[in-house]
């Protein structure tokens, strides 16, 4: 269970050295204990170094804003010196929040389960519309396309003679004729978002029975200011692909995204502008390639995202199977583009 003595130093400076740890194994950017102490349920976690200290105070400011407006919200522990987080040196900064009770699932069940959700994130939405708070980066790039371009050509003139060069090649030239048909989507507010919307950060409530109930969101590192397009074109391009990531040939669920916008818009209880509102007809297509682009340029780089050894021989073959899945979405939003523009009011 990792340096016992570094987790009981991490615990003491939250006053609570005598929890009992439990590791949990999901996710993979954060070292992540579950801490049962005296007084209630934590996550204690070590927090990932690519991250800018600063997101804490993005948490705070949030979470301070959810709790007073009434949605439940995870809370950052203080240390005993009132601070959001602990450095200990070489053995890492380590940060305790509040456990929130919940259900969670790591594919979404139906189209049930998808308007809940998007109710829920129009609630976290909508609470944090007033929100007057200056957002300190995040200390890595988040959702820019030009940026991902970018490194995709590097990586292609980098590694000429890769064995899959030809690949993410013909893949770089189907990814940007789609991108060139896409008009500006310049001018658009930047709302308050979550950004990392896969289902499984959405809390359901295990009593609701039916219809289910979202109650909460969690992992909160990546808040920030940007259009909503990103944030639910990211959302709905997890939640609607019925293949997953790990396959080559996506599977869209007109279902699970009619459901998603349809408990989303129901529940917004601020006005989109014009522009914003018709710039989700293609979130869901443009956030799919950003990640292609993403996956494509990995590929060659070999260095970035996690692989699955037991399934692929590779990381690089890997990443070659998700770029094509993520396209293969991308291109499949295109071909629908009227019933998602009809599901959304449009």
């Amino acid at each position: 269970m990792g340096d016992e003595a570094v987790i009981r130093r991490a615990l003491a400076a939250f006053e609570r050295e005598d929890a009992t740890v439990t590791p949990i194994g999901v996710g993979n950017i954060h070292t992540t204990y579950g801490a049962s102490a005296r007084d209630g349920e934590f996550i204690l976690q070590r927090v990932n170094p690519i991250f800018a200290p600063g997101i804490h105070e993005n948490i705070l400011a949030v979470t301070e804003h959810l709790a007073a407006k009434g949605l439940a919200t995870l809370r950052l522990v203080p240390t005993r010196g009132g601070q959001s987080t602990v450095d200990l040196g070489g053995d890492g900064i380590w940060r305790l929040l509040t456990r929130i009770p919940g259900a969670s699932y790591d594919v979404c069940p139906g189209a049930a389960h998808a308007r809940a959700a998007g109710a829920l994130v129009a609630r976290f939405h909508g609470a944090l519309v007033d929100l007057a708070h200056t957002f300190e980066p995040l200390g890595i790039v988040w959702h820019h396309l030009p940026t991902y371009l970018e490194e995709l050509d590097a990586a292609l003139a980098r590694h000429l003679n890769a064995a899959l060069h030809a690949d993410v090649a013909s893949l770089a030239d189907r990814l940007r004729a789609l991108i060139a048909e896409w008009p500006s989507v310049a001018d658009l507010p930047a709302r308050v978002v979550h950004t990392d919307l896969k289902f499984n950060n959405l809390l359901f409530d295990p009593e609701a029975g039916d219809p289910p109930m979202a109650t909460s969101l969690i992992d909160l590192d990546t808040v920030c200011r940007l259009p909503l397009y990103v944030e639910l074109g990211d959302a709905w391009r997890s939640w609607c692909n019925r293949s997953g990531e790990d396959a080559a040939l996506a599977e869209f669920d007109m279902g699970t995204f009619v459901a998603a916008a349809q408990g989303y818009l129901g529940d917004l209880a601020f006005d989109l502008t014009e522009d914003e509102h018709a710039s989700l007809v293609l979130a869901l297509e443009r956030m799919s390639v950003e990640l292609a682009v993403r996956f494509a340029a990995d590929v060659l780089a070999d260095s970035y995202f996690g692989w699955k050894p037991e399934l692929f021989a590779s990381r690089a073959e890997h990443n070659l199977i998700r770029a094509r899945g993520q396209l293969s979405l991308a291109e499949q939003a295109r071909d629908v583009r009227p019933q998602l523009a009809s599901a959304l009011g449009l």
